[in-house]
């Protein structure tokens, strides 16, 4: 009977079964003298126990509802733009990677990228002018071919992916120049 009461106000099986079994727990623990009707006193414990209840639910369901606000302000100041750039310069460096030659990458990653003029990629990667003219043409011809598909996941992460993330949100690095310049070193 104590359980149909509760059912009926909390509409929640388990929730109706955890209050019966406090109300009949803390008849357990209650001097019994004082109480003329014990049906009666059952019933009333077990249905201010579900208003009970049902008030914390409510209490919760408006902290819960302030919280909101305060979510929805925090979810507004992401960034949500970098998350799309991030994956295409992912996927681009993919590409590089896997289609260029390491002297071609450096070139090409520090020419268009970075603006380097043909005098400072002599200087960097000990070629000559000319031979960083062609591998920088070389290198848009074989970006402008077939395309290929990209996996975005790495096995390995090359080094020289990383520092150019960081040359791009820092400001230019050595150590872009320097991860170029080991990588197109022959073996």
């Amino acid at each position: 009977m104590l359980h149909s009461i509760a059912l009926r106000i909390v509409k929640c099986k388990a929730d109706a079964e955890d209050i019966v079994q406090d109300t009949f727990l803390k008849w357990l623990s209650i001097e019994k003298e004082q109480i003329q009707n014990t049906r009666a006193y059952l019933i009333k414990s077990v249905t201010n126990n579900c208003l009970n209840h049902l008030q914390a639910l409510k209490r919760k369901k408006v902290e819960y509802m302030d919280q909101i606000p305060e979510f929805i302000t925090k979810f507004k100041e992401l960034d949500l733009s970098q998350i799309d750039i991030n994956i295409d310069m992912q996927a681009a460096l993919k590409v590089i990677h896997n289609k260029l030659e390491p002297l071609e990458r450096a070139v090409f990653v520090l020419r268009e990228v970075f603006n380097f003029d043909y005098e400072a990629l002599q200087e960097l990667l000990e070629k000559k002018k000319d031979h960083c003219r062609q591998l920088f043409s070389r290198a848009k011809k074989k970006l402008e071919g077939e395309s290929l598909k990209i996996n975005f996941d790495w096995p390995t992460k090359p080094q020289w992916v990383e520092n150019f993330s960081k040359a791009c949100e820092m400001g230019f690095s050595s150590d872009l120049i320097k991860s170029l310049q080991i990588d197109a070193k022959p073996a």
